[in-house]
C-alpha cells in the first residue's frame, strides 16, 4: 500500500477543494472498494483519499412518484436493494445492486463509485441507462449534469474533469405500463466479473412497445445502448423479442479474453437481451 493522507469532508465544496488542494494524486473515497485496491497494488498513484461519505448529499435515498429517484453517490448498495421504492419501481437496479460483491463488499460499495470506475463490464452500470438516469457532478466551476448513457467514454474513463466527482444519481420516475430487468452471466455462480450483463426497460401500451431502453455491457469497450427499433411501435412478440435479441448481438464489439470469447459474448449479448425484454414485460403487464 503507498504512504497516503486521508481527509473527510463535511460539503460538496470542501471536497472539490481538498480535491484541488491535493493535486492529480488525490482521489475521491465513496466506497472505497475499487480505488483501495488500485492504490494497493499500485496501478493507480494516490496521495491523498477524500472521503464523501459523510457529506449528506452524496448518501441516502430519497423518492416520490413526482420526483422520481435520486441516490447519493456514495450510498451502499445493501441500502438501495433494501429499499421499498426502489424494488418496487426500479427492479434493474434493485438486481444489478444486489450481485456486486459479496455482503461485506454491499457495505461500503456505492453505485457512484460503479460508475465513476467505469469499467466495461461494471455491473450496475446497464442499469442505470436503462432507466434513464443522470449524474449530478460537482467541481470547480459548479455542478453540472450528465446523463449516464453519455458518462463512459472507454474503458475506466469518463466525462469526469479534474476536482470533479459525482454527487448523486437521479432517475425519473418510470411511465404506467412499465417494468425493468437486469441479468448477467459469470463463469462461477458469484462475485465474478460478468462475461456479458444486459439491461432492460419497456413500456406497454396493451401488446404494443411504445419504448424500450436496453443496455449491454462487458461485450464493448464501455457499456452501449442497444437499437430497439426492432420492438418500438410494435407487439411483443416471440418474433419481435428474438429480433431484438439478434440487433444485441450485431452491435456487440466483443473481444477475446480469459473470461469468455467473442462467439461466446456475441451469443450471450442475444440470449440476455431477450431474457431480459420478457422479464420487464412481465413486471409491466403485472
Amino acid at each position: 500500500m503507498q504512504a497516503l493522507k486521508y481527509a473527510r469532508a463535511a460539503s460538496v465544496d470542501e471536497a472539490v477543494q481538498m480535491l484541488r488542494d491535493g493535486g492529480p494524486t488525490a482521489k475521491v473515497l465513496a466506497g472505497g472498494t475499487d480505488i483501495i485496491v488500485l492504490a494497493r497494488e499500485r496501478r493507480r498513484k494516490v496521495e491523498l483519499f477524500v472521503d464523501i461519505k459523510h457529506i449528506p448529499e452524496t448518501t441516502g435515498i430519497s423518492y416520490d412518484s413526482s420526483n422520481g429517484l435520486t441516490i447519493g453517490a456514495a450510498t451502499p448498495l445493501y441500502q438501495i436493494y433494501g429499499n421499498s421504492d426502489v424494488v418496487r419501481h426500479y427492479s434493474a437496479l434493485a438486481q444489478a445492486s444486489h450481485v456486486i460483491g459479496g455482503t461485506a463488499i454491499q457495505g461500503r460499495a456505492s453505485l457512484g463509485g460503479n460508475l465513476a470506475n467505469s469499467g466495461p463490464a461494471g455491473d450496475s452500470i446497464p442499469a442505470q441507462m436503462a432507466l434513464n438516469g443522470t449524474a449530478l457532478i460537482a467541481g470547480p466551476n459548479g455542478r453540472r449534469e450528465v446523463p449516464i448513457v453519455d458518462f463512459c467514454t472507454g474503458p475506466g474513463q469518463n466525462v469526469l474533469g479534474a476536482d470533479e466527482f459525482i454527487v448523486s444519481l437521479h432517475f425519473p420516475h418510470p411511465a404506467a405500463h412499465s417494468g425493468s430487468a437486469w441479468e448477467r452471466f459469470i463463469p462461477r455462480n458469484e462475485m465474478d466479473i460478468a462475461v456479458c450483463n444486459s439491461a432492460t426497460y419497456l413500456v406497454l401500451n396493451g401488446d404494443v412497445v411504445t419504448e424500450a431502453r436496453i443496455a449491454l455491457g462487458a461485450v464493448g469497450p464501455k457499456v452501449f445502448m442497444v437499437p430497439t427499433d426492432a420492438l418500438v411501435g410494435k407487439p411483443l412478440t416471440d418474433e419481435t423479442i428474438a429480433a431484438a435479441g439478434e440487433a444485441a448481438k450485431a452491435t456487440a464489439t466483443p473481444i477475446d479474453d480469459m473470461r469468455g470469447s467473442v462467439k461466446q459474448r456475441k451469443h450471450l449479448s442475444d440470449v440476455l437481451t431477450q431474457r431480459t425484454i420478457r422479464a420487464a414485460a412481465e413486471r409491466a403487464r403485472g
